[in-house]
């Protein structure tokens, strides 16, 4: 996955520091950018809590596909009531994934999705099949080439999750650095039963976020958007540094 560069631009632009699970990255962030607050919710991959991301590249590459996922949801809902007259094959392809998961419950569904994808797509870089770097593809897309790297993988099965029954707030696709092959890397997670399962297409398996080793979460992406990623008390202190940078007097807000 080639979004290093993006990476350190949207950090930049929301001037705070990537934290190691359980180990925080030693940082100074100065204060709290503006359009970057705390979402004290429901608890996160990784037990981390998120902040939201108000700008960056990598934030205007999610919005992009964002729209176009929200096209591809109408063409996946009408495919779905009326297969006969689906003029996509990239949809009865993931359709016929979607079929077999909705068939199960529970960690089967999951599990159905997450191999199932795995086997239909084949790894090929970004260079390789569009000629640039740091394509994000829909799942259309990638199931019209059967072909894509980590986060169209990630995308795909993010879609396909949604369409198999499994609630928005269930979901998540995960932007991290794996440290043991120090690259960047994305996963879909699921919530299952209180705690985050990581679908990932460098596994059939999938594994508890708890048990995942040598990986620095950085992004989390949901329906409502592309947060940052921050352990407590790392959120504690650049809460506390925006309140010390703050303005005397600032105005009221609804």
């Amino acid at each position: 996955m080639n979004i290093f560069a993006l990476i350190r631009a949207s950090f930049a632009a929301a001037a705070v520091g990537a934290v190691l699970i359980g180990h925080p990255v030693k940082a100074a962030p100065a204060a709290l950018p503006v359009g970057l607050g705390a979402v004290m919710g429901d608890a996160e991959p990784f037990g981390l809590l998120r902040a939201e991301l108000g700008a960056g590249p990598l934030l205007a590459k999610w919005r992009t596909l964002a729209a176009k996922l929200d096209d591809e949801r109408v063409q996946l809902a009408l495919c779905d009531g009326d297969r006969e007259h689906c003029v996509s094959p990239a949809a009865l392809r993931l359709l016929a994934i979607v079929d077999q998961a909705r068939a199960k419950a529970g960690r089967a569904r999951l599990g159905e999705i997450n191999r199932a994808i795995n086997l239909a797509v084949r790894p090929m870089s970004d260079p390789a099949q569009y000629g640039e770097i740091d394509v994000w593809a829909s799942p259309l897309a990638t199931f019209a080439s059967l072909a894509g790297d980590c986060e169209d993988y990630a995308i795909a099965k993010f879609a396909a999750l949604r369409l198999a029954g499994i609630a928005p707030q269930d979901l998540r696709i995960v932007i991290l650095r794996d440290t043991a092959r120090d690259e960047d890397h994305a996963v879909a997670a699921a919530r299952l039963d209180g705690r985050w399962l990581l679908l990932d297409n460098q596994r059939m398996a999938m594994i508890w976020d708890s048990d995942a080793r040598q990986i620095q979460p950085r992004f989390v992406i949901d329906e409502s958007g592309m947060s940052i990623l921050q352990a407590a008390h790392t959120m504690a202190a650049m809460s506390s540094a925006a309140d010390a940078q703050a303005p005397a007097s600032v105005p009221a807000t609804n």
